[in-house]
This record gives C-alpha cells, structure tokens and sequence, in this order.
C-alpha cells in the first residue's frame, strides 16, 4: 500500500476514498481510529488514504481530476506518522 493522500481531517480523508473508489482504485482511510487518541500521538499527519501499489499513478490522477491534488503538489508529503522524516523526534522532558 502507498499513500496517496494525507487528510487533515476526517472529511477530506473520505472525500479522497470516495473519489478514488469512483475511478474504479481501491483505498483505505490509515488512521481513522487514532482520532480520540491522545498523548504521544501527532496532531496533525495521523489520517493517510492509502492505495494498492501499482494504482499509485492513477489515485494521483484520480484526486487531482477530483480538486483534492495540486497539479504542483503531486508528491506526498511526509508527514510524522510515516517515519519518512530526517528530523530527530521529540523526546519528552
């Protein structure tokens, strides 16, 4: 699975799913039972639709024909749950 989109909330998350289950690709919400979470948990970056490996290409069409993807900004951005940053993570006092 690879991300396709990363939601800043609930909503946008299955707007995207939606729209990608539309063009006929499979996707998942990551992350929709982390919401009432708290504690060491990232506010934001927790919500990620997620898409079999080979439809990666198309979700990106997909979400961009959908209003959801910049044309600019087809590269997901990482974010802190994927571990995809060089940043040193927190630790706590």
């Amino acid at each position: 699975m690879q991300v396709a989109y990363r939601a800043d909330n609930l909503f946008d998350a299955h707007l995207a799913r939606h729209a990608l289950e539309d063009a006929g690709i499979p996707a998942f919400v990551f992350g929709e039972s982390l919401l009432g979470a708290a504690g060491e948990l990232p506010l934001f970056g927790v919500l990620r639709v997620c898409v079999p490996d080979t439809a990666l290409p198309l979700a990106r069409d997909a979400l961009q024909a959908a209003g959801l993807l910049d044309a600019n900004l087809r590269e997901v951005r990482p974010g802190p749950i994927s571990g995809d940053t060089d940043e040193p993570e927190p630790h706590p006092a």
